[in-house]
């Protein structure tokens, strides 16, 4: 029998006509279960989405998330995910405390893997032979053949490490201690995002929380090939002021670096509220300003285009603000967005990093207290 869904709008019927733009909260008789559907205006007809409170599945052998610093998607249809152990209270590693404070919970690896469904089907990680891991993991991304790329951003964390899928070491870049500063080859500066154009195989970077640039390696190598600040021009240490939409620098931290179907770059300088827009040689196209008065940790943390073949739009993650902005990729233009501050299946606290699989469901994980991941399945028209 196919669900019959009935939806009550929790705005005004004058408004929804007006603007397309708010929440609506469906029935499924079918199943008896409500739906929380936000997302772009009616009218623009971008997409719209539902959070998927049951996901992922509880994990087993008592364990718990810390911060879920980093998410991501792979080829397989999986979804990848690393978190910080060591950010968990006394109170959620009970279990472990000597003598026991209570009997759950300890931390699950850093590293988990999960298919759609929300089940968990792999984990790993920590330290190990051959490798410096994090002191605090930050970032993680699946390049197209499989390996899984991971990151820290701790004051001494200036490296980015790549395994199998099986966890298994197989490169690292950087190592830890100190900085060499933003116009250094051979060292990285906090690291805080990579993807991998993988025609060219080449490794982008977003460097970091400690420096203040995009950085381009060999990605068989580790070799370094090129490097950029804000604008494409060389990066500068200096102590800037941060959100200044037109700071002729990146502010620390550059968040994220995205390369889409049209060969271009997309940064985050997410203490400037800003999105810069590259071709791959470094080259400056144009920029992206979102909710300019934002202070605390700045209005764009991470991004992600999406799944339509054209990637239409952008989904940008702000941990300030607390919701997913969706815009026009082309113009910047915001046609609505999903999430609110709060703790209830769809709000956000410190969301810090998203995802979109090819069936275009959006995962995101948060930081600070937030400490959890969430799945939002797109809804048909």
């Amino acid at each position: 029998m196919r669900a019959i869904r009935t939806s009550l709008l929790v705005c005004g019927v004058a408004l929804l006509t007006a603007l397309g733009a708010c929440t609506s909260v469906g029935q499924d008789h079918h199943h008896g279960m409500t739906q929380r559907i936000e997302g772009a205006t009616v009218a623009s007809g971008g997409p719209r989405y539902a959070v998927d409170a049951t996901w992922p599945r509880p994990l087993p052998n008592s364990w718990i998330l810390g911060q879920v610093a980093g998410i991501a998607t792979s080829s397989d249809g999986t979804i990848w995910m690393i978190h910080r152990p060591l950010s968990l209270t006394e109170d959620e590693n009970g279990s472990k405390l000597v003598p026991k404070r209570s009997k759950c919970c300890s931390a699950a690896p850093p590293v988990l893997q999960f298919d759609r469904q929300g089940k968990l089907l792999k984990s790993w990680g920590g330290k190990g032979d051959g490798f410096d891991w994090p002191a605090n993991e930050h970032g993680i991304y699946v390049d197209p053949k499989g390996d899984v790329w991971i990151g820290g951003n701790a004051t001494t964390d200036h490296m980015l490490i790549k395994f199998t899928a099986d966890g298994k070491y197989l490169m690292q870049i950087g190592k830890p201690g100190q900085s060499k500063g933003s116009n250094a080859p051979d060292q990285l500066g906090r690291p805080a995002h990579m993807e991998l154009d993988a025609a060219a195989n080449e490794l982008y970077v977003a460097d970091g929380y400690g420096n203040r640039r995009v950085i381009v390696f060999d990605a068989a190598t580790g070799a370094y090939k090129r490097h950029w600040g804000a604008y494409g021009n060389r990066p500068d240490d200096a102590k800037i002021a941060d959100y200044n939409p037109q700071s002729p620098q990146f502010a620390n931290p550059v968040h994220c670096v995205r390369i889409t179907r049209d060969n271009l770059v997309y940064v985050c300088d997410r203490m400037n509220n800003r999105i810069q827009v590259f071709r791959k040689s470094g080259e400056f196209v144009r920029q992206f300003v979102y909710e300019p008065d934002t202070r605390g940790s700045g209005s764009v943390w991470d991004l992600v285009p999406s799944e339509d073949p054209s990637q239409r739009y952008l989904l940008v993650a702000d941990g300030t603000n607390n919701e997913v902005r969706i815009t026009l990729r082309e113009t910047g233009e915001v046609i609505g967005s999903f999430g609110r501050p709060g703790r209830q299946a769809g709000d956000f606290h410190w969301v810090h990093n998203i995802a979109v699989d090819a069936q275009g469901s959006v995962y995101t994980s948060e930081v600070d207290t937030g400490k959890r991941a969430q799945r939002f399945v797109r809804v048909l028209p």
